[in-house]
């Protein structure tokens, strides 16, 4: 069988004017995953990133090289999802309040889920679709070790999808994933199972265990 690792980027720049990139924690986490791969004999066959900055950043500081990209591996648009829910006019303590921006961000995936919110860029099914095409194309014949770098969003639905779980359960799982965490997969041509979620063994030392986050 093969194997697909995704990985979720590096701790992004939340609260920065550029989002879309990692800050000097994101690629020590970056690194240390790229070492523990390479520790334990994992090499991979085939790379594949999303299209996001912060997502080719983390492979780059994980010391392989880049790949393929698919835009199906990037995260939903979160702010879109936000601006088409409040029409524009975001209240600004989602914007800059941590603890609330997160329950903001449940309650509106359940609604965009529930095809609930008008005129989103991207629908929930578009969003599965897509995440469905980068996994086949992650998948295909001619690797049996792939790394992908990827999204909190994409990895919780890959998740779900591959149990068979109802949809809030992506975002349940959303929500858990920390940044650099190990999401394994093993797959045929013909099935696709869970093997490991959100496993960072990188940073449970003691040297390393305050480098974990969620953002």
């Amino acid at each position: 069988m093969g194997e697909l690792l995704v990985i979720r980027h590096g701790q992004a720049s939340f609260g920065a004017d550029n989002y879309d990139k990692l800050s000097d924690l994101g690629h020590r986490q970056s690194e240390a995953v790229g070492q523990l791969l390479r520790d334990t004999g994992w090499v991979p066959d085939r790379t594949i990133t999303g299209t996001l900055t912060r997502q080719k950043e983390t492979l780059a500081s994980m010391g392989f090289e880049a790949g393929d990209t698919h835009p199906g591996l990037n995260e939903y648009d979160f702010q879109n999802l936000l601006d088409a829910r409040y029409k524009g006019a975001v209240p600004e303590l989602v914007k800059g309040d941590r603890k609330v921006h997160f329950r903001t961000l449940r309650e509106t995936v359940f609604q965009w889920q529930a095809d609930e919110i008008e005129g989103p860029a991207e629908t929930w099914a578009n969003f599965t679709d897509r995440v469905e095409a980068a996994r086949l194309i992650a998948c295909a014949e001619g690797a049996e070790r792939v790394l992908a770098v990827s999204s909190g969003g994409v990895i919780g639905q890959l998740t779900a999808a591959s149990l068979g779980a109802p949809h809030k359960m992506m975002m349940t799982l959303n929500l858990q994933i920390k940044n650099t965490s190990i999401t394994k997969f093993v797959f045929t041509k013909s099935a696709f199972f869970l093997h490991e979620f959100n496993a960072t063994p990188h940073l449970m030392s003691a040297e390393t265990a305050d480098m974990l986050t969620y953002s």
